[in-house]
């Protein structure tokens, strides 16, 4: 199971010719997590977390955000010292060995595919806003959510044919086109090349930050503290829930810790720079949570005395019934917070800066995808046709079309709070088995250079272990089952196909990144080494 590490020298002999310059200091590298921290997560999952804990939800953006802090400076370590793409996959490979790696790559699926799919299904919901509000525009229920067609799915399967599914088979859709259309030309945008420059992402940080400032402003003010009680409806269960759904809205920090290689001073920068700009998100985003239980009140629906569960068709007919008196209900939680309290306008501003920015989020996470499967195929343990390269764009072509096909679907078909669920899944085992790396390569190769140590080692990683664990046990019961079942097929994958091609398991070793086009070359295995 361990036996087939991948040599961390040779994976390292990249990060050696690359040599990038030092240049980011702490401002900078907190200003870098702040722009990829804060995005889809708060625009979209803040319904679906009121939905969970009420006015608690306040609490649940702290537990994520924390496990978050010692998970990132975990992710910073092994950042430092193997400055290469492939992510949580690599650093698996060259520590735990060929299996966990593959089951880390599997997993990293569900963190960007199926997060991709829940941008863009958040993505839709503004923009169904927007043509609502700007042009006068209502599209077809039938159009815009999967609702009768999930319902119908459970009607097929035996499920009771009650009232709730009855009403979401007649008010619901089949599909979210704008979600599916959306991800396709994002799809189309990453064959041919097209890449955000540094400039426009610039802007749209700055769209994003100016958004949910204007909100707090605007909301903060008329806040009733009527509306925070009770404060916990569902208990500290329903706190938990939901702070595992929002650690969908902290995903991106992993992009401060991956710039380990170009800080200067990366072992006092890097904390300052990760802790930094989650202190800050978390600050921002209970700031915004505040905004919308004050001022229009976060109360969950019930039905029975029961809290009904978020994108379920019972939650669907309820929200019919509601006739969107409640946020819960919203597909445009912040936009439809501000027009309820008297800012019509800046609330639909509100909804076009998310409209705007969130499809450049689908990009990163669709990249992110393709160069995970990119990586494991150039290993041998995807087919090699999926690393091949489009020649007249030079882009990663075959991956690309193939990932952006089950984006669309995910999207087309799938409630947003069901993806993040699925996508944090992914995302919590990939960050656990990175906490655990970097004790056992501290245990085995103590003295290997680090740039960044993670500092009081022995308790920030099995804290960071323990909360990505935690987190996953609070996700729903069908969310785990899927991601079992995910992990079930993966193994079918890797024993029936990945095991007898991987280029390690062969003897063969190559150099990823700028040596693509040089063929792996074989290596004599190290005395006593076996490599099945």
């Amino acid at each position: 199971m361990f036996g087939r590490v991948k040599s961390l020298d040779a994976i390292l002999a990249t990060a050696e010719k690359k040599s990038l310059h030092r240049s980011l200091g702490a401002f900078q590298l907190t200003m870098l997590g702040v722009g990829a921290i804060i995005g889809t997560g708060i625009f979209v999952l803040t319904a679906e977390a009121a939905q969970k804990a009420g006015p608690g939800m306040i609490i649940s953006f702290i537990i994520a955000g924390f496990v978050c802090a010692v998970a990132a400076l975990c992710y910073a370590e092994m950042a430092s010292m193997v400055p290469v793409s492939g992510s949580a996959y690599t650093y698996s490979y060259a520590v735990m060995g060929e299996l966990l790696a593959w089951m880390v790559g599997w997993a990293l699926v569900l963190e960007y595919a199926v997060a991709a799919g829940a941008v863009a299904v958040g993505w839709s919901g503004y923009f169904v806003g927007l043509l609502r509000e700007y042009l006068g525009v209502t599209l077809p229920a039938q159009l815009v959510n999967a609702d009768a067609l999930i319902a119908q799915i459970k009607l097929a399967f035996g499920a009771a044919n009650s009232d709730a599914i009855q009403a979401a088979i007649a008010s619901g859709g089949f599909i979210n086109l704008p979600a599916a259309i959306i991800s396709l030309l994002v799809t189309w945008l990453l064959v041919i090349g097209t890449k955000e420059s540094a400039f426009i992402n610039a802007i749209l940080v700055m769209v994003k930050i100016t958004a949910l400032s204007l909100f707090v402003v605007l909301a903060v003010p008329v806040m009733n503290s009527q509306n925070f009680t009770p404060f916990a409806p569902l208990g500290f269960a329903g706190i938990s829930a939901a702070a595992a759904s929002i650690f969908f809205a902290y995903v991106g920090f992993d992009a401060v810790s991956t710039a380990a290689e170009e800080t200067k001073n990366p072992q006092r920068n890097m904390p300052i720079g990760l802790i930094g700009s989650l202190a800050i998100c978390t600050v921002f985003y209970i700031l915004v949570a505040s905004g919308v239980i004050g001022s229009v009140g976060a109360q969950p629906l019930f039905s029975g005395g029961v809290a009904l569960a978020p994108g379920s068709t019972e939650m669907a007919a309820a929200c019919v019934a509601d006739a969107g008196k409640s946020v819960v209900c919203s597909k445009e939680a912040l936009a439809w917070t501000l027009r309820e309290i008297g800012w019509q306008q800046i609330g639909n501003l509100v909804g076009l800066a998310a409209g705007l920015a969130l499809p450049s989020v689908i990009l990163m996470m669709m990249f992110g995808q393709t160069r995970i499967f990119f990586v494991m195929s150039r290993d041998g343990l995807l087919p090699e046709a999926l690393s091949k390269i489009h020649p007249k764009y030079h882009t990663p072509h075959v991956v690309t079309v193939i990932t952006g096909v089950f984006v669309a679907v995910f999207a087309a078909l799938f409630p947003v709070g069901a993806l993040a669920d699925i996508s944090n899944s992914g995302t919590l085992f990939a960050f656990a088995m990175v906490a655990i790396a970097v004790l056992v390569l501290r245990k085995t190769d103590p003295s290997r250079v680090r740039p960044f140590r993670t500092p009081l080692v022995w308790l920030v990683a099995p804290l960071a272990a323990v909360g990505c664990v935690y987190l996953f046990w609070s996700l729903s019961d069908y969310t785990k089952l899927l991601f079992v079942g995910w992990a079930a097929v993966g193994l079918v994958v890797y024993f029936a196909y990945s095991r007898s091609r991987s280029h390690v398991g062969r003897g063969l070793v190559e150099v990823h990144e700028d040596d693509a086009g040089i063929p792996p070359q074989p290596v004599p295995p190290l005395p006593g080494a076996k490599l099945d």
